[in-house]
């Protein structure tokens, strides 16, 4: 599985809340994904993807 936060991002923090491990926040204000996703994450991954209130999370499996 690989993620991206696209530019939708408005940084609000839900993402890193729901999966701190796979999420973080950049020094714009917005959030990134880190580069590798271990598989333990996923489920959290795809939760954080779910509720993302721009759809800023792009998964691939």
């Amino acid at each position: 599985m690989t993620a991206h936060v696209n530019e939708n991002c408005i940084g609000c923090g839900l993402c890193t809340g729901i999966c701190p491990t796979a999420f973080l926040m950049t020094d714009e204000g917005v959030a990134a994904a880190r580069d590798e996703i271990l598989p333990e994450w996923e489920g959290q991954v795809q939760e954080a993807a779910e509720s993302c209130p721009t759809s800023a999370i792009e998964v691939s499996h």
